[in-house]
């Protein structure tokens, strides 16, 4: 073989391995912005519910005068969910604020008459529904964590992200087996 013909064998391969190597970064960019847009198909989700509940709670208080202590529980875990920082404290928020609604659907059971009211029966509806779009939405997010993150793990690709600081997306996951349910609204 010749010079000129080991040198032209060297540029195809490097040529090869930069053409590899950019379709794998997009392919990681892609993959990332998938799991931004997922985390806001929750994010809007929970702000719905989010944005429900001190309806639910007025409306419950005027025949609940008993039940401080679950109401200040709903404030102290919105607090949280506003505040938090990340995907995992967010998570546990929305699992503290979940496990309250559910005890504020049974003390509802104590109270036939709010059972009945039209306002109540609407808001109950209403927060089923955006129970069923937030686990669709929480679905998609993990759906597309997974996805980024086997394709940031996979060798070779795993030395393009760790060159290019791709890191691992954590999962929106519940904490507690009793939290992985809808809170249920049933009368």
């Amino acid at each position: 073989m010749s010079g000129s013909m080991i040198a032209l064998i060297i540029l195809t391969a490097v040529v090869f391995i930069a053409i590899w190597a950019i379709a794998a970064y997009n392919l990681m960019v892609h993959s990332h912005a998938l799991v931004k847009e997922g985390w806001s198909g929750v994010d809007v989700q929970l702000k719905r519910r989010f944005d429900l509940i001190p309806n639910l709670v007025e409306t419950v208080k005027g025949y609940s005068v008993h039940e401080k202590d679950l109401f200040q529980n709903i404030a102290k875990y919105r607090s949280m969910a506003s505040g938090s920082h990340s995907i995992e404290e967010r998570a546990q928020a929305e699992a503290g604020l979940t496990q309250t609604l559910k005890t504020l659907f049974a003390v509802v059971e104590s109270y036939p008459e709010l059972k009945a009211n039209e306002n109540f029966l609407s808001l109950q509806k209403e927060l089923s529904a955006i129970e069923q779009d937030l686990n669709l939405a929480r679905r998609y997010y993990n759906g597309t964590v997974r996805q980024y993150n086997v394709s940031i793990r996979v060798f070779p690709r795993s030395l393009i992200a760790s060159m290019a600081g791709f890191t691992s997306e954590p999962y929106f996951e519940l904490s507690s087996e009793a939290e992985r349910n809808a809170p249920k609204v049933q009368f």
